[in-house]
């Protein structure tokens, strides 16, 4: 994938000041208590509008908070739109993607572990039983932070242990959806992709609204909201 064009920091362990330069960069900026407290009540409410008020609060919340109209353009995403994706980006991030998603595979199916049993003499019987989880939700950033390495890190090992269905959801703030995130949520098999992002989003997932069905476990990077 094409480097970023602004020039990388580089620091010495053994130049002078060498610990304050890199706890600076290590210092995350601080959030006061009154701030944390404001977030989590606005999250509380997100929360309980979307586990209440299901599709229709979903849709409201992101048409406030991503300026997206999901009720005109529509929550989900084709797989042939996600298809095109991958056939627009160039061949060289398309080639990368793929090559990444090879690399993570290969890893992956080496943690794959087995059910197993055995009968003792006095006929106790012990062993291991594996069960995939059967929905498992993609937390995906968007807009300005998108990661498409994140789609294939979280969705990959899902479906190498037998996930039954990938549901990712990722914010298009004004609408804008970005194909790099498309085109690796292709290369994974992504089964569902989900225009919405933020609490409401993962309170989508958790509870369930009448077209998103509730997953097992929700993963995937995200910011304070999520």
């Amino acid at each position: 994938m094409p480097h970023a064009s602004h020039s990388i920091r580089q620091l010495d362990s053994q130049a002078d000041g060498f610990r304050a330069a890199l706890l600076e960069l290590l210092q995350r900026a601080p959030i006061d208590n009154a701030s944390a407290q404001q977030i989590e009540q606005e999250v509380r409410s997100i929360i309980e509008q979307v586990r209440a008020g299901g599709d229709s609060a979903l849709l409201a919340l992101t048409r406030k908070y991503d300026r997206y109209d999901a009720v005109k353009s529509g929550i989900e995403i084709a797989p042939e739109r996600m298809q095109q994706a991958l056939q627009s980006i160039p061949a060289e991030q398309r080639d990368a993607l793929q090559y990444a998603a090879t690399r993570i595979e290969e890893y992956h199916r080496h943690q794959l572990q087995s059910s197993w049993q055995y009968e003792q003499a006095d006929g106790t019987r012990l062993g291991q039983k594996i069960t995939p989880i059967q929905r498992v939700g993609l937390y995906v950033p968007g807009g300005q932070a998108a990661y498409p390495s994140s789609v294939l890190m979280n969705a990959i090992p899902a479906k190498i242990a037998g996930v039954e269905q990938l549901v990712m959801v990722s914010p298009t703030p004004d609408g804008v959806v970005n194909n790099m995130v498309l085109a690796a949520a292709s290369i994974a098999g992504v089964d569902r992709v989900l225009s919405v992002g933020g609490a409401q989003a993962i309170a989508a997932l958790a509870y369930g609204t009448e077209s998103i069905a509730a997953v097992d476990k929700i993963t995937g990077p995200g910011n304070i909201y999520v």
